[in-house]
């Protein structure tokens, strides 16, 4: 079985969340993570920053690289990369995990945070893939993984978030292209969803400051990512795994270890009928 050990992973959003999660767990193997986030001091509201994450990388057995990075700003994203390359000598994996989110409807959304969301999720995704690609065009199991859900048409997801959905399909219209277009090049191109709500930032903003009982842990991504980065790129491509089939399929059977409250009845996530 391949490992992620020597390898170089460029992850957006990992200072928190499910970003720092699937870091940690390469790390374990040995890899190499260059974090780029924009959380550089702390945050009065939410945990960790480049440089935390980057201490709880380097503590758990990898090699961390620490980059403030708006990924909205192309030269920004250039530069990271650049010195991921420089520090690294190569990319080997992307993980496009950054994301903006509000729940709100046409009226209730203001323009400023449809560009966020946008500017954050498809652009911020098709600009890290952009400037990544020449690296892992070049490594030797490549691999681009997205954050992001299947494309589901169901009006259900769409009337009470229209920007959210478009920006986070965005990110999955990404996959289906790219993976086509990169498939005879070997680079495999992936979407990985959550079947359930998981307990992060995001779920305590929308849960009014509690995390809800019923999450699983950011465990169960990050095990699920680590399955995908380590499979074959050539063979692995266009898929849009959901976390649990993923680990069923590598024949995990106890998933209740993934819950955050064992026993509660769990929350399915967006996107998923």
């Amino acid at each position: 079985m391949r490992t992620l050990a020597g390898k170089t992973i460029f992850i957006t959003g990992a200072s928190r969340g499910i970003g720092k999660a699937i870091a940690l767990r390469a790390a374990r193997d040995g890899a190499n993570i260059a974090i780029a986030a924009k959380t550089a001091d702390p945050h009065p509201k939410l945990e960790g920053t480049i440089f935390s994450a980057a201490e709880e990388i380097e503590a758990a057995g990898g090699k961390a690289l620490a980059l403030q990075v708006d990924i909205r700003d192309e030269n920004a994203v250039a530069d990271a990369v650049a010195k991921t390359v420089e520090t690294f000598g190569g990319i080997d994996i992307l993980v496009n995990n950054a994301s903006a989110i509000q729940l709100t409807g046409t009226l209730e959304t203001a323009v400023k945070r449809f560009d966020l969301m946008h500017g954050v999720n498809a652009r911020g995704t098709f600009v890290c893939s952009q400037a990544c690609l020449p690296h892992l065009l070049n490594a030797e199991n490549p691999h681009i993984l997205m954050l992001s859900p299947p494309l589901n048409m169901n009006p259900r997801w769409f009337k009470g978030h229209v920007a959210y959905t478009m920006a986070k399909y965005g990110m999955s219209m990404c996959v289906l292209g790219m993976a086509e277009e990169f498939r005879k090049r070997g680079v495999g191109v992936n979407a990985l969803w959550p079947r359930t709500a998981i307990a992060t930032a995001a779920m305590r903003m929308l849960g009014g400051g509690e995390i809800p009982k019923g999450c699983r842990t950011v465990d169960i991504m990050a095990d699920a990512a680590y399955l995908i980065l380590t499979s074959d790129s050539r063979t692995t491509t266009g898929n849009f795994f959901i976390d649990d089939d993923v680990l069923r399929m590598a024949g995990v059977t106890d998933l209740e270890t993934y819950a955050l409250v064992p026993g509660e009845p769990l929350m399915p996530d967006f996107f998923l009928d």
